[in-house]
């Protein structure tokens, strides 16, 4: 074999391990978030992004917003990402992807991590609202049972006393129209006559003070 095919054998050789390195895929990383990724408004965290080589340059992503992007070189593996004074509009899913020095090319990305931005004020006022609505809503039935049971015996009462006020002007009724009745009945002639019987004989007896013995049989008669 001449000099010029063992050149050209190893030279193609050689080209095609490169294009085999640079069709090789680099290996995903792995992203995570310290000291969670449950935390507060207004709070700090970190996102890390590790990579399984050195000298690399990390990308962090964030899901369905292309524009965010944040980028660092690291002589290390790992990179970290600080969010401070977290805000609700920081929520979201994220992901990272590096590439190193010798390949120019991202690798595969992270698993997504999804970081969840709580507010304790906005959960507070939500409780309590729930509680005074549920307080307002039982006062309210307890006042309309309360009201019903109550009610009763007051309107029972008041028809009690009503039918005894009745009964009573009733009654007061019945008797002034037998007063009336009384009083209508009586003879006024037979009072009169009355009256005039004992008027005269009252002068009758007058009389016979001074007639003479013998008059009495007539003023008898006379009667």
């Amino acid at each position: 074999m001449t000099p010029e095919v063992l050149s050209l054998l190893c030279l193609g050789l050689c080209l095609g391990y490169e294009d085999e390195k640079k069709n090789e895929k680099l290996p995903k990383p792995s992203l995570h978030a310290w000291p969670s990724s449950v935390v507060e408004a207004q709070s700090n965290v970190t996102l890390k992004c590790q990579a399984p080589f050195q000298n690399v340059t990390l990308m962090l992503y964030k899901v369905n917003d292309s524009g965010y992007k944040q980028e660092q070189i690291s002589t290390e593996n790992e990179a970290e990402f600080l969010f401070t004074d977290l805000k609700l509009k920081d929520a979201g899913s994220y992901f990272c992807a590096y590439k190193t020095t010798a390949s120019h090319e991202w690798s595969e990305s992270s698993e997504h991590l999804q970081l969840v931005i709580t507010d304790t004020r906005t959960i507070f006022v939500a409780i309590f609202s729930c509680i005074s609505i549920l307080l307002l809503f039982l006062s309210v039935f307890i006042i309309y049972r309360c009201s019903q049971h109550g009610s009763s015996p007051e309107e029972s009462t008041k028809r009690i006393s009503h039918s005894k006020r009745s009964e009573q002007e009733a009654a007061e009724a019945d008797l002034s129209r037998m007063e009336r009745v009384s009083v209508s009945t009586a003879d006024p002639q037979e009072v009169t006559y009355t009256e005039l019987n004992i008027n005269a004989l009252s002068e009758a007896a007058s009389d016979t003070t001074h007639e003479p013995p013998g008059s009495h049989e007539y003023a008898a008669v006379k009667v």
